[in-house]
């Protein structure tokens, strides 16, 4: 499974894939954002990025792959939280 969800804390690793976008909304309906762990994480579809840039967790770990890591560091960068 792509997603782990360990309580506040939602590790990525591979491929996440555009299907993983609503079970990570779910979640989060329930538990809110706390951290996010890329470091393992190969390729996040964009949807999955729209949802961490709209979502705000409190901290980000960025993927180890520095071309990854380069491409989605500035839409982290520009998250806020939702109204």
């Amino acid at each position: 499974m792509p997603l782990r969800f360990d309580g506040p804390t939602v590790r990525f690793e591979g491929l996440c894939m555009v299907e993983e976008a609503l079970g990570l909304v779910e979640h989060w309906r329930e538990t809110p954002p706390g951290t996010v762990d890329l470091s393992t994480c190969t390729h996040v579809h964009t949807a999955l990025l729209q949802v961490l840039a709209a979502a705000a967790p409190a901290e980000v770990i960025p993927p180890s792959d520095p071309t990854l890591a380069r491409f989605v560091a500035p839409i982290l960068a520009s998250r806020r939280p939702l109204p």
